[in-house]
């Protein structure tokens, strides 16, 4: 792999523009410090310490691009009638994230995780309970026109469109139709990433589900490279997806091209100092659709999201990374098996 040529690539990022359409969510942290055990009930009492907002879900997606691109980016989701709704519009303010286009549904909730953590003196902080709200049933088809005239105003304003389905309502099959319908007349890419139901998305550029979910929608195991491309064959037969990226966790990635008949595996360039790999996903798609839409072959591209999620995995919670670092991580050699 020519790595001048990578960071030539990488070098080209900042100018792309992206759009992310789907399940934008809010990851609400409640820290505090262990104070005693309750007498109403065998719970600990936490002396609250501070609150921290982090985009989560789609939104995290939307951040990792926004600190590669300087902002060039704008999201397309559901937000309640909810002080949740205010929360998660600071936190895409503060990334640097238009979210113009945000659409207000009141019997909707704002998709918010939030998790409380607590410490004692001498111990580290541990997360105690989580609390999800979200709406889980599809979105009206009120709020769906809403989606689609946003939709129609905003493609042709970007490169590349992020659908990122945390099946939680925002994506419909409308949606996706409209969606792959303007980008075909317009040649914008499309990435798709969704935990399950690939075979809805028809006709996009790409899409990046990790092993375990490749392996539920495929209905077998994925143990070498034969299975990996009969794996392939079943996808882009199903989606006639110009190529597949799965991410294998510390097994690296593997790209499948021409119907599977393409394979190659890319290794994780660094497996030290692995400490939270939340939100590595969001970044590995983030990279590898600003990588396509710069010109990158889906290898590259992929090669460039590895990279990256080398990076934040060093960190904790949804972390995010740069141009400069990824440049500066750029492997000397790259070993990939074809």
């Amino acid at each position: 792999m020519n790595k001048e040529k990578l960071e030539k690539i990488i070098n080209r990022l900042e100018d792309i523009k992206i759009l992310v359409i789907g399940d934008l969510a809010l990851d609400e942290m409640i820290y505090g410090a262990t104070e005693r055990i309750s007498r109403e009930a065998p719970v600990l009492i936490l002396q609250h310490t501070h609150t921290k907002f982090i985009l989560g879900g789609a939104s995290n997606a939307a951040h990792n691009v926004s600190k590669i691109n300087n902002g060039k980016v704008s999201v397309i989701g559901i937000i309640g009638e909810d002080y949740q709704a205010q929360d998660l519009k600071n936190a895409f303010e503060d990334a640097n994230i238009n979210c113009a286009s945000l659409i207000i549904d009141k019997n909707r909730k704002t998709i918010t995780k939030t998790r409380i953590s607590g410490s004692c003196s001498h111990s580290i902080t541990q997360q105690i309970v989580r609390i999800d709200r979200q709406t889980n049933a599809p979105i009206s088809k009120e709020t769906e026109t809403k989606m689609l005239k946003a939709i129609e105003e905003l493609i042709p304003k970007h490169d590349a469109i992020i659908l990122s389905d945390y099946h939680i309502g925002t994506i419909t099959d409308t949606i996706i139709d409209k969606v792959v319908e303007i980008s075909k007349k317009l040649d914008k890419i499309v990435i798709v990433d969704a935990q399950k139901n690939l075979e809805r998305y028809k006709d996009v550029t790409s899409m990046t589900p990790n092993l375990p979910d490749t392996q539920k929608h495929v209905g077998f195991f994925l143990k070498n490279k034969e299975d990996f491309q009969k794996a392939g064959e079943v996808i882009t037969t199903q989606t006639n997806a110009k190529s597949v990226l799965i991410t294998c966790g510390s097994e690296g990635m593997v790209v499948l091209e021409d119907y599977g008949k393409k394979y190659t595996h890319i290794p994780v360039f660094n497996k030290a100092e692995v400490f939270d790999v939340t939100g590595a996903g969001d970044t590995v798609t983030a990279l590898y659709t600003l990588s396509l839409a710069a010109g990158a072959t889906p290898v590259e591209a992929a090669i460039i999201g590895n990279i990256a999620a080398g990076i934040v995995i060093k960190q904790f919670g949804c972390a995010t990374t740069s141009i400069e670092e990824i440049l500066k991580f750029i492997p000397k050699e790259i070993e990939l098996e074809y």
